[in-house]
Parts: structure tokens; sequence; C-alpha cells
């Protein structure tokens, strides 16, 4: 016979629940840091992109009297996207930082609020037979951080791993390649931000009512 676990309870949202300081502190400096390191990356395609400011810069000089090159006119172009990129990669060890961090949180918790104690309630729920609306969206949010957790660590690694390469000893086809892999990572961090966003106000407006100020406030 198969446990039966009922986190939810009926009439009452299973998101509405106590946030300890050390848990909302970490979560909005997450979601800053992860939101500038999506700004810089945004800001490097547009405003401080090299090839189009390139053009930019050797018409202003041109203007001015002064011809450059096209490579001289690029690598003063690039100088402020290699600003941009200095300031994401510190942005990234903050990331790293609070991945580590969040480790160590976890030993601070209370029982119901440790990452074990979650993990063990959606896996007894997973092996019921059937499921209730409100628990099936109770794995899917659960299971959503799972893979919010990877994919922080993915990038992370790889983020690392771009920034250490050649002190590491890595060949440049080995960083190539690491960066395609941090390339294909940032766009899932774009889907999983969306999708958070858009779900959490969702759901404050649906019927999770104060589930934002609750990671503000502490909740109930």
């Amino acid at each position: 016979m198969k446990q039966t676990v009922t986190p939810v309870i009926p009439g009452k949202s299973p998101f509405m629940k106590k946030h300890s300081a050390s848990i909302r502190i970490w979560h909005w400096m997450t979601f800053l840091i992860i939101s500038f390191l999506i700004l810089t990356v945004l800001f490097e395609s547009t405003l401080f992109n090299s090839r189009k400011n390139s053009t930019m810069v050797q018409s202003v000089l041109k203007e001015k009297g002064v011809v450059v090159t096209e490579d001289q006119a690029w690598a003063v172009a690039h100088e402020y996207g290699d600003k941009l990129w200095d300031l994401h990669k510190f942005l990234g060890f903050g990331l790293s930082f609070l991945l580590l961090s969040r480790v160590v949180i976890e030993f601070t918790l209370s029982p119901e609020e440790k990452l074990r104690s979650k993990i063990k309630s959606s896996l007894s729920l997973y092996g019921q037979d059937t499921l209730n609306n409100d628990n099936k969206h109770y794995l899917v949010v659960k299971f959503g951080y799972a893979l919010f957790y990877l994919l922080v660590l993915y990038m992370a690694t790889t983020g690392l791993l771009l920034a250490f390469g050649s002190d590491l000893g890595l060949e440049r086809p080995a960083r190539h390649l690491i960066k395609e892999f941090h390339g294909f990572g940032q766009y899932l961090m774009y889907t999983f931000v969306v999708i958070h966003l858009c779900g959490v106000i969702y759901a404050d407006i649906k019927h999770s009512k104060g589930i934002i100020s609750g990671m503000v406030n502490g909740g109930e």
C-alpha cells in the first residue's frame, strides 16, 4: 500500500508558507543578480555591440577630421564591450557565491523549509495513483525549482570555466565549446525567468493572493 502524503490543505494554497529571513534575502539577491546578468547580455548585443559601434566611431572621428581603420575603430568600440563583460563576470562570481551560500543556508532552516523535506514530500506525492489539481500544481512548481537550481549550477560552472579557463590550461577549442554551452544556457535562463514571473503573478492574482508579499515580509 502506497503512502499518502498531502501537503495541500483544502481551500488553502500550498505556496502560502512562512519564509525565513535568510531564504528571502537569498531569493531577492539571486533575482537581482540574474536580472543584472541578463541586462549586461542585452546591452552588449545592442547599445555596446562592438561591430555596430565601430562604424559609429569611424563616422564620428571622420567628422572631426581624424581617419582611423576599421580595426582601430573596432578596438575602441570593443573596449567598452570588455568593460561590460568584466561586470558580467563579477556578477557571475556573485551568483556562484549565492549558489554556495544556499547550501550553507540549508543547514540553518527549519525542517519544513529544508529542500530534503520538500523533495521527500514531492516524491511521495509522485508515487500516488491519483492526484488532485493542487497537488499536480505543487509537483510542477517543485520540479521547476529543481530545474532552476540545476540551471544555476550549470551556468555558474560554465561561467567559472570561461573566467579561469586559461589559468586552468584549457585549450582555445575547449574554451570555445564551453562558451557555446554557456550561451545556450542563457536562453534556458530567460525561459525560466519569464515562466516564473508570469506564474507567480498569475498565482498571486488568482488563487494564492499574497504569495509575492510573502517573500518580502515572511508570509504567514
